[in-house]
């Protein structure tokens, strides 16, 4: 074959609709496919190589004692 005719040859065959109708499916399909991955996006889960920070502990501040009414072995309510 002559240069000339492979190169025909193939404008002819990107020019046929079942190339442009697979062309534009699978355009279409990787679009949403990324659309559905950029849109339902999980949490990376801690890989081998990486560590987690551990969390930093609340301090809690020690309760105020505020004297009260109490009940001793009797029964009896005294005030502090």
């Amino acid at each position: 074959m002559h240069p000339h005719g492979i190169t025909g040859l193939l404008i002819q065959v990107i020019k046929s609709w079942q190339v442009i109708f697979i062309t534009l499916a699978l355009i279409f399909y990787f679009a949403l496919v990324f659309y559905v991955a950029r849109t339902h996006h999980t949490p990376r889960r801690s890989g081998a190589g990486l560590t987690a920070k551990p969390a930093k502990a609340k301090k809690e501040k020690p309760s105020e004692v505020i004297p009260q009414a109490s009940d001793d072995d009797l029964g009896v309510i005294e005030e502090e």
